[in-house]
């Protein structure tokens, strides 16, 4: 392996958190000069390129000073003259999927040194509209190598299929695998589910087979099996494998681990700072220098220097013999004289470091049969002595263990674990409370929730709604084509659609329970959004989709619809007076989301004269036009009845529209004109009638 021009070199590193604790006064600058030490040990070692296993960024949505420095390190590093000295041979355009779609060296307006082919993880990965990650702006930038982005669709399980960038130097061939982070459950159910996830091999070219390929998959998930539907096994990775870099986990295993039975070694770099202060963080930090020639690999790992030292230490009070448990005093001086111990321990290798740093120190503490102490007052003794005064110590208790039914004993922290608690989903609520899902895909919902939370996505339950009604939208325009539908079925078919759309998803996703949602989510997000009123009077008010859906009109009386009087709609314009039957009168259908009520109703108004004031007030209104000078203020009622549909002065007979079944039905209101009765009652002005039929009127 001594000679260069065969051999590929790679710098491997994981979880560099840039951004993390940027807020602290002393911990602010840590995660930037240890990814800075990564990029100068890459130069120093003259390394091809760097590989990075995710998590590039600590914040979904990283600061300002963050993106600044960051671009700062890499244009630093990653823009020189230096030779590239390995070529890129597969589709760019399909390992890319930028609008440049190449490897950024190949740029003929920058001169990149040192290639950077990174992940996204679970901290930095694509969210909101766009689906873009805070790697997109370094990639937009051309500074580093974003791939391994999948797009796993709207619902269901999903597919995906993973391709390698095909790397060549000299003789050595290297398959590049990247897999950004996927929600641990939805990935876990995809590779249990046949054909979910398809892996690309190489194509066979002249003098190089499959087999001459050697295969490298980066991933950035959980691996620790707390939970089995949470973490990925290894033995759902494909067996043509031959090295795995494993990212999310921070603890550093940089020795290279065989899976049994599976042919291929895994390396878990960890993260370069520690931002959990648990036993896992406080072995030393490393990165990984692989040596690829041919088939052949050989690891070498390089320690982080200006990593800031972190001592962990775990106490039982109970077990120490000069502690008394009524004398507090006492345990105070115990717990003073180890932190001393850990801060002159983590100083004594100082002088292989750069600069002194202050260390970080943590005291697990079981204080069974033991009163707790103040940690915040315990810490400022410490101060300027630590880097972390305010959370030294942290208290725990002995699990209590029970017997089961089954004989086995079941620690209670087991049970109850707090991360697993923060990560409770929709589907798991609703298996527990046996829902049924009759509205929206608890997949969806689910995937709506965490980008909400998570990603700070304002907009994902709107574009969760709104994908769920095109569907249902397009699904009933096509059996319109087939199928004359009655205006009466209307709603009705809307509802079917969007239930068998729902059963459609969850026999995808192997018989998840759904969640019994109410129209109160239409309701809200109608409400707060005018794409999705204009999106609704489109379906609702385009006159050939309305001609395609209702078909032929029919002049049958329905429960729940009202007959009003000719007078209200009679006069249109133009074609639009070919919509009534008889005597010009137009027949409207007006679809629109109900704003005051929260379970579906269909209510049936006829616009008649009335002498009866509450009547008006009973009634939901409905008008033609939304222009802002149909309503006017009047004295005792709250909303005035519109021009064209008031009530007649010198007439006597009154209607009123009779309510249906509002327990069943979707959230949508139908007013239905008819020429019925039209020779009782007196002719009107008639209102002026615009194509924006059906617009809600607005308080």
């Amino acid at each position: 392996m001594e000679d260069d021009r065969d051999t590929l070199r790679i710098l491997v590193a994981t979880d560099c958190h840039l951004g993390y604790m940027e807020k602290d006064e002393i911990r602010r600058f840590d995660s930037f000069e240890a990814f800075e030490e990564i990029c100068s040990l890459a130069k120093q070692k003259e390394v091809d390129f760097v590989l990075l296993g995710g998590d590039l960024f600590h914040e979904n949505k990283p600061s300002r000073s963050t993106l600044v420095k960051t671009i700062e390190i890499l244009r630093r590093y990653c823009l020189n003259d230096l030779p590239v000295k390995f070529q890129v041979v597969s589709d760019q355009t399909v390992n890319f999927p930028n609008r440049f779609g190449h490897v950024n060296y190949e740029d003929p307006h920058f001169n990149v040194g040192l290639p950077v082919f990174t992940i996204h993880g679970n901290h930095d990965d694509p969210a909101g509209v766009d689906n873009l990650s805070a790697i997109d702006i370094l990639s937009a930038c051309n500074l580093v190598n974003y791939f391994g982005k999948m797009d796993l669709g709207g619902s269901g399980v999903g597919q995906i299929a993973v391709h390698p960038v095909l790397v060549k130097k000299g003789t050595t061939t290297v398959a590049l695998y990247g897999l950004g982070n996927i929600r641990d459950e939805r990935l876990n159910r995809m590779f249990q589910t046949p054909h979910s996830v398809q892996w690309m091999r190489p194509e066979s070219q002249e003098g190089l087979s499959v087999s001459d390929w050697f295969n490298i998959l980066v991933l950035h998930q959980n691996r620790i099996k707390t939970n089995p539907k949470s973490a990925i096994n290894e033995h759902f990775l494909p067996r043509f494998l031959d090295f795995v870099v494993w990212g999310h986990e921070h603890e550093c295993l940089i020795d290279p681990q065989e899976v049994p039975g599976m042919g291929f070694h895994i390396t878990q770099p960890g993260s370069s700072v520690a931002t959990s202060l648990i036993d896992g963080e406080a072995k030393p930090k490393h990165v990984l220098l692989l040596e690829i020639k041919g088939n052949q690999y050989r690891p070498n790992k390089i320690p982080l220097m200006t990593v800031r030292p972190f001592e962990y230490a775990e106490v039982v009070l109970k077990d120490e013999a000069d502690v008394d448990p009524n004398d507090q005093a006492s345990v105070l001086e115990h717990l003073d004289k180890i932190v001393r111990n850990l801060i002159e321990k983590s100083s004594q290798p100082a002088a292989s470091r750069s600069e002194a740093k202050l260390p970080l120190v943590r005291i697990k503490v079981d204080y069974s049969g033991f009163s707790t102490i103040n940690p915040q007052r315990f810490g400022q003794k410490y101060v300027g002595k630590v880097a972390n005064p305010q959370d030294i110590l942290i208290f725990s208790k002995a699990a209590k263990k029970r017997q089961t039914t089954t004989g086995e004993n079941i620690d209670e922290s087991e049970k109850l674990r707090p991360e697993e608690l923060n990560q409770q989903t929709i589907e798991a609520l609703v298996a527990e409370n046996n829902l049924k899902m009759e509205i929206l895909p608890v997949d969806d919902l689910d995937i709506a929730l965490h980008d909400f939370v998570s990603k700070d996505d304002k907009t994902a339950f709107y574009a969760c709604l709104q994908r769920n009604l095109d569907e249902t939208r397009k699904k009933l325009n096509s059996e319109a084509e087939k199928f004359k539908i009655e205006e009466e079925d209307i709603i009705v078919k809307v509802g079917e659609c969007m239930q068998e759309r729902v059963k459609e998803i969850s026999l995808r996703s192997k018989g998840d329970t759904g969640l019994a949602s109410s129209t109160q989510n239409l309701d809200t997000i109608r409400g707060k959004s005018v794409a999705a009123e204009s999106s609704l009077n489109t379906f609702s008010d385009d006159e050939d989709t309305r001609e395609l859906l209702l078909g032929t009109r029919s002049t049958r009386s329905t429960a729940g619809f009202t007959r009003p009087s000719k007078d209200a709609t009679g006069a249109a314009r133009g074609g639009a007076s070919k919509r009534g039957s008889g005597k010009g009168s137009l027949k409207q259908t007006t679809l629109t989301f109900s704003q005051s009520r929260s379970s579906a109703a269909i209510r049936s108004e006829e616009v008649d004269s009335s002498s009866d004031e509450d009547a008006a007030n009973e009634v939901n209104e409905v008008v033609e036009n939304s222009d802002p000078e149909d309503s006017f203020p009047q004295s005792g009622r709250k909303r005035p009845a519109p021009r064209g549909r008031g009530r007649a002065r010198g007439t006597t007979t009154a209607k009123r529209g009779r309510k249906a079944d509002t327990g069943s039905m979707p959230s949508m209101v139908m007013s239905k004109d008819d020429d019925s009765d039209e020779d009782d009652k007196p002719k009107k002005p008639p209102p002026r009638v615009t194509r924006n039929y059906g617009a809600v009127k607005r308080r």
